[in-house]
């Protein structure tokens, strides 16, 4: 007989243990690649946002912990523009906000110069772009727009008492943005009491930009001796504390579930061989090498582990695309799993497969013909 056919043959006879244990792993898969995935997402949609808008280099307060925080005169832009190999730097000003009566938690708030050029080639889909001097106008994504229910032409409250009036709806092809709203700079700073104050200055190199013409810009305003931290677009979104944060909880959390898939695994292999001592005597009698003992054990488990990662690759997908649909986090998670992430979680899987059932294959493979024979009878 076939080592494969004694591989399935093991598996389906016990079917429901086989069908417990697939749901283990793949519970530790699905948390793995779901979470997993959502953090990297969360990251990839901010770099996506700024490399969409052409944005080369961002400028903050220096050992700013908040960076959203950050506080950073207008006036520098100036400065700013001036340096060698700078197109633009154009100011913004962020807040996240909070719409409770429509279940819209973490609104990114943007306050942007509407002669900039972020402003320029905004993809408007319905009414129009915010215009230079205007107050009380706000534009909003797409999907920001859906989850409010709210079109051109409806008000909206964004803080108490101010009451601003929909000009405009956008697409940018951006979940975060998407999810956002712009109003103009000089209106954001009134009603935070920030005035002549921004939160960053998103800067443009001169084409075609590359990484040393990046680098060398960056160097140049860290230079300017004011209190400025530039950075090159990667380099800020891979260094922010939110998607650090967001990135070590998921794998914090993925790692326990982890670790119960694990042990898992390690009882299910070691029940097996103990239940088929006997078994395994008589595959030694007639001539089973230790060695294919040892193999017969790692496939069945590393089979049992890859089908628990299937399952489970297809409930992170099914988890994430209904929560990227969610009113409470359509701006928040994206749909799209990226692939390194789902072969991540593949790859663990069959780690912990060959890591869970290496003692069982061990303890199996030592085990002498009369031995094992002693035991059946």
């Amino acid at each position: 007989m076939r080592l494969t056919t004694f591989v399935y043959r093991n598996i389906t006879r016990r079917r429901v243990r086989s069908a417990l244990t697939v749901c283990g792993m793949a519970v530790a898969v699905s948390a793995v690649v779901a979470l997993v995935g959502i953090a990297d997402g969360f990251r990839q949609s901010f770099l996506d946002l700024y490399e969409g808008n052409g944005v080369d280099v961002i400028v903050v307060r220096a050992r700013s912990a908040d960076r959203m925080s950050s506080e950073l005169d207008e006036k520098l832009g100036t400065r700013i523009a001036v340096v060698e190999g700078v197109t633009s730097a154009e100011p913004v000003l962020m807040d996240a906000i909070s719409l409770e009566d429509s279940g819209q938690i973490g609104v990114v708030l943007q306050g942007l110069d509407p002669g900039d050029h972020s402003i320029r080639e905004l993809n408007v889909v319905t009414g129009r772009r915010l215009e230079p001097g205007e107050k009380n106008a706000v534009l909003l994504g797409r999907i920001l727009s859906q989850n409010l229910g709210k079109k051109v032409g409806d008000k909206l409250e964004i803080y108490e008492g101010e009451v601003f009036d929909i000009v405009g709806t956008y697409d940018r092809q951006n979940i975060f943005e998407n999810g956002a709203m712009i109003v103009p700079l000089a209106e954001l700073q009134r009603m935070l009491g920030q005035e002549g104050l921004v939160t960053a200055f998103n800067v443009t190199v001169a084409d075609p930009p590359s990484a040393d013409s990046v680098a060398r810009v960056a160097a140049a305003i860290d230079g300017m001796g004011v209190g400025l931290s530039a950075m090159a677009t990667e380099e800020y979104i891979s260094t922010d504390n939110r998607i650090r944060g967001a990135s070590a909880m998921a794998w914090s959390t993925s790692a326990i579930a982890l670790v119960i898939g694990a042990i898992g695994m390690l009882n299910t292999m070691i029940v097996a061989v103990f239940e088929r001592t006997g078994e395994i005597g008589i595959l030694r009698a007639i001539g089973w090498r230790k060695g294919r003992i040892v193999q017969m054990i790692l496939l069945e488990s590393s089979l049992l582990c890859l089908a628990g990662a299937v399952v489970g690759t297809g409930l992170a997908l099914l988890m994430t695309y209904l929560l990227s649909h969610a009113p409470a986090t359509a701006g928040l998670v994206s749909p799209n799993v990226p692939p390194l992430v789902i072969v991540q979680g593949f790859v663990i899987a069959l780690i912990i497969g060959l890591l869970g059932a290496s003692y069982p294959a061990f303890r199996a493979s030592r085990l002498t013909p009369t031995v094992a024979l002693r035991h059946e009878g």
